[in-house]
């Protein structure tokens, strides 16, 4: 596969969030989400930045340009919210598919996600190329950009696996359900739960179910070696080849 028709989107890394916990969980992926971006824009990749509902902060910036005129692309699917499929929410337990404002694992939550948002951008431990990556909320904004490009594979990033990352209209189903061929990056996500089996239980148990039903789930690295030798295999060969990796693979 050539990498430089791989997007990775970047989901919901925002400067804040209602849950200390959850909160601290991200800033601890950040620099690794950064670090992944900085390697894959070096090999040609398109890096999509999705912070939801913080499009005010990057307006006037070259990155919020190019994702918005992008050549408009018909999908194959309306977008929207993907919520929890039937099958889904008997194969998980309910802490997981319906997990509530809070995931620390204090006796008490630390609040219910019911107050205003308090993310206004991105955390700044991730940078924005803003000569050569895009920002957007819009999955017919993301469509569009993957169209321009003739991307099919996506890598995400981010949280939360178990609602954003999975549910929204450039999340994993979406994406799924338009034909295009995601794949998750296990140790530079997160879920969003409160269970007395453990945060590590949780998130092993949704990245499981990712795998099973929805997509493959690699780690950073692992992708980083297999669009490497992807590419030397092409090289050799003289042509190109296809899917970063199968489901067989994970």
């Amino acid at each position: 596969m050539d990498p430089a028709r791989l997007a990775v989107v970047v989901c919901d890394m925002w400067d804040a969030t209602h849950c200390v916990q959850a909160q601290a969980r991200a800033g601890s992926l950040a620099p690794r989400i950064d670090a992944l971006l900085r390697a894959l824009r070096g090999r040609g990749a398109l890096v999509i930045h999705a912070p939801a509902d913080c499009m005010p902060f990057y307006e006037g910036t070259e990155a919020r340009r190019r994702a918005r005129e992008a050549p408009f692309a018909a999908a194959p699917r309306a977008f929207a919210w993907n919520w929890w499929e039937d099958d889904e929410r008997a194969a998980l337990p309910a802490s997981l598919t319906d997990p509530g404002g809070c995931s620390c694992d204090a006796p008490a939550p630390c609040g219910d996600g019911s107050a205003p948002a308090p993310w206004t951008r991105q955390t700044p431990r991730i940078h924005v190329d803003d000569a050569r990556d895009a920002v957007t909320d819009d999955g017919q904004e993301t469509w569009n950009l993957l169209a321009e490009r003739g991307i099919a594979d996506v890598a995400l990033v981010g949280v939360h696996a178990n609602v954003c990352v999975l549910s929204r209209w450039y999340g994993i189903r979406q994406l799924v359900y338009g034909g295009l061929r995601p794949v998750l990056c296990g140790d530079l996500t997160d879920a969003f739960h409160r269970d007395p089996r453990g945060h590590a239980w949780g998130n092993a148990a949704l990245l499981a179910h990712v795998a099973r039903r929805w997509c493959p789930v690699v780690t950073g690295d692992a992708l980083l070696r297999r669009l490497d030798g992807a590419s030397a295999h092409a090289r050799r060969a003289g042509g190109s080849t296809d899917q970063v990796v199968s489901h067989e693979d994970a």
